[in-house]
């Protein structure tokens, strides 16, 4: 049995009757996997920034990144690939394109919404003046709506 049967089995587990009226599986599906991905990406955060890199200045020679960049720049490519197994093998097992193609699709869609993340912000918090918890929380809710789309219908999209 392969690792991604096994999550898929574990996951679909947590999939009760409740949960089952109003939530279909493959949502269900990319919320557990997109949870996990953002749980692993703070614990990665947490230990490079404070236990790895001391929240000291990464000096490289010819450039120098302050902590809180250098652990994102290190955790980032972890996290996207592990976002991007999880959506592949879990979330959307049944797409047809090639897994070349899915990796650069991925890529696209988490570029857009980094860009999403940082317009939804500048014009919530600057233009619209909410609070920035409230603006983030926002910027969470309309990000995860924009990604899911785009991952079911962009990257992972089957053929018919």
């Amino acid at each position: 049995m392969n690792l991604a049967r096994i999550l898929t089995q574990f996951i679909d587990f947590f999939y009760i009757r409740p949960i089952r009226k109003i939530v279909p599986i493959q949502t269900f599906r990319y919320g557990v996997c997109g949870g996990a991905n953002l749980v692993l990406d703070w614990v990665l955060y947490f230990i490079l920034y404070n236990f790895i890199l001391k929240e000291q200045i990464l000096n490289l020679g010819i450039v120098a990144i302050s902590a809180h960049i250098a652990a994102f720049i290190i955790e980032f490519p972890i996290t996207f690939y592990t976002g991007f197994w999880l959506n592949r093998n879990i979330v959307f097992p049944g797409s047809q394109l090639k897994q070349i193609q899915q990796l650069k699709r991925y890529l696209l869609v988490v570029c857009g919404s980094i860009l999403l993340n940082y317009v939804c912000l500048k014009l919530f918090v600057e233009i619209a003046t909410i609070p920035a918890e409230i603006a983030k929380i926002i910027t969470i809710c309309i990000t995860i709506v924009y990604s899911y789309v785009m991952q079911k219908r962009f990257t992972f999209k089957i053929s018919k």
